[in-house]
């Protein structure tokens, strides 16, 4: 399974901002949306990635208040990103290594999509449960006689 195959099955709503807007902006769009991150675009290139991990620490670090400050100090500028053929298995290899939750789509410089943990959680168990479906359909077509296998 490829990213390709997420993002075809997930959509493409995407979400993005500007560097230099206010923090404070990019949460309230953050929660009226119900989204977990915002990818950070500027003169259409991808400069960062700003996630809820991201606001907390920002949070944490200034009592609470994000005052006045941009999404600009706020946001990972080295995201973890991958192409739309990059294989499920090296995505979660590189999420569990980076403790990403969200992944930018790049391809020839264009952003395609985002696609989260959830997301790869979320194809790899429907595709477990198409493989066992179809094993237990076979098992269940099987002649009866001794060369049928154990199920």
């Amino acid at each position: 399974m490829k990213v390709s195959d997420i993002l075809r099955l997930k959509g493409n709503a995407l979400y993005t901002i500007h560097p230099d807007e206010p923090l404070a902006q990019a949460v309230a769009v953050m929660a009226e949306k119900d989204i977990g991150s915002l990818v950070v675009m500027e003169h259409g290139d991808l400069v960062g990635m700003l996630t809820f991990r991201e606001v907390i620490q920002t949070l944490a670090n200034n009592a609470g208040s994000l005052g006045q400050m941009r999404v600009r100090t706020a946001m990972d500028d080295h995201p973890l990103t991958c192409t739309l053929e990059t294989d499920m298995d090296e995505v979660r290899r590189m999420m569990l290594d980076r403790h990403a939750r969200y992944m930018p789509v790049m391809e020839r410089g264009m952003l395609m999509g985002v696609i989260s943990f959830y997301d790869v959680a979320k194809a790899v168990v429907d595709s477990q449960n198409f493989e066992n479906k179809m094993l237990k359909a076979y098992i269940r077509d099987w002649p009866e006689d001794d060369s049928r296998p154990a199920a």
